[in-house]
């Protein structure tokens, strides 16, 4: 996992558990065997830390001084702005903290202050106070409870000698833009959509990249059928040059897997029509709410919508789409591999059954998998 985490620079967590965590999904499709349970252990001991990277996600621990550097939602400037308006909601709350330990939102129902407006819905002083402290590294996620987190002094979060080690913000803003084409592996120099989101201003960025590209970090390349260039590591130029044969092995794509973040590269490259529909309307979905590509060897095949009934220990497959042109009963090797991943897919979510829509019966005769 370890090793996952530090190829790819991060993994983005996002709450949403319909078919598993997002962080977990990606982890999943990586690791044989994987269980959620493994990430938490690795978040319980401090190996792995959240941080904002494109969006909040899981980062080794011991590349924390590379992330000290943190604009927050909203950017420096609002929530030192927080800290300000809300001052002796601030400092009540950093004295509980300091005295009692990890604490949550929750624990201070009755210090709220004024009532903000983020994005449309209500947010409370003590929400903008403890997000403005982790901002500024004074606080830091202890642990999460569902989808509530709880707070604590960085300094009884991480190591003496790491909190010590300072790095010039630049090195950080090289590192975290660099860690973006470490997880995609072939982005352009502009990135794609928010890749780049909270990586300074643009002409900051271009400068940063230009840098990354003058060290060596990253290489210029040209893909055929591909418009421009496109920049993967120096370290991996290798597996360009001698490609290792592709796995004949089926995984389910998370839907903010790094792998998709440019939905152009795929339609051009791959010959895939993505976009994460989870915001849309159901009316306007054409596929679902949080649908999984399905990954077979080096080709996306087609999509598959699987939800956990934790309830009843069981997964249900709502939906399942194959791309035109691909027959997954005469894909050589598909049928057994998609087997082993629906009963490692099972395994994962805890479930000892899975249940097929009435409507895919041809799929339930193919793939029939039982734990």
């Amino acid at each position: 996992m370890l090793d996952v985490l530090r190829r790819l620079g991060s993994i983005q967590f996002d709450p949403i558990a319909v078919a598993g965590r997002n962080h977990d999904l990606m982890l999943h499709a990586r690791v044989a065997g994987y269980e959620p349970a493994w990430c938490d252990a690795l978040y319980e001991r401090r190996e792995i830390f959240e941080a904002t990277n494109k969006a909040l996600s899981f980062v080794p621990a011991d590349e924390f001084p590379w992330f000290r550097h943190v604009m927050g939602r909203k950017g420096p400037r609002f929530h030192a702005a927080a800290l300000a308006d809300n001052a002796a909601v601030a400092e009540r709350v950093l004295e509980r903290i300091r005295a009692d330990g990890p604490l949550s939102s929750a624990d201070f129902e009755r210090e709220r202050g004024p009532t903000k407006n983020w994005f449309g819905m209500p947010e409370n002083a003590v929400r903008a106070v403890l997000e403005a402290y982790t901002v500024r590294g004074e606080i830091g996620l202890a642990r999460r409870e569902g989808n509530l987190r709880y707070y604590d002094l960085l300094e009884r979060l991480l190591p003496a000698e790491l909190l010590a080690h300072e790095v010039p913000e630049r090195e950080q803003l090289l590192h975290k833009l660099l860690s973006r084409y470490r997880a995609h592996g072939l982005l352009g120099p502009g990135g794609a959509g928010g890749t780049f989101a909270r990586i300074a201003d643009p002409p900051v960025r271009r400068e940063l990249f230009r840098e990354l590209v003058e060290r060596g970090a990253i290489v210029p390349v040209d893909v055929e059928g591909v418009r421009g260039k496109r920049f993967v590591l120096d370290a991996e130029v290798a597996l360009l040059q001698a490609p290792p044969e592709p796995t004949p092995s089926v995984a389910f794509i998370a839907p903010f897997d790094s792998l998709l973040w440019d939905t152009a590269l795929l339609a051009s490259l791959l010959d895939f029509d993505y976009v994460w529909e989870g915001f849309f309307p159901p009316a306007k979905r054409r596929w679902g709410y949080y649908v999984l590509p399905i990954l077979f060897g080096d080709r996306l095949v087609g999509r598959i919508e699987p939800r956990i009934d934790r309830d009843r220990a069981r997964v249900e497959v709502l939906n399942v789409w194959w791309e035109d042109g691909f027959a997954p009963g005469r894909a050589r090797g598909f049928v057994d591999a998609m087997r082993d991943a629906l009963r490692a897919y099972l395994r994962f979510a805890g479930a000892g059954s899975l249940e097929w829509a009435a409507h895919l019966r041809t799929e339930k005769r193919l793939f029939l998998a039982r734990p």
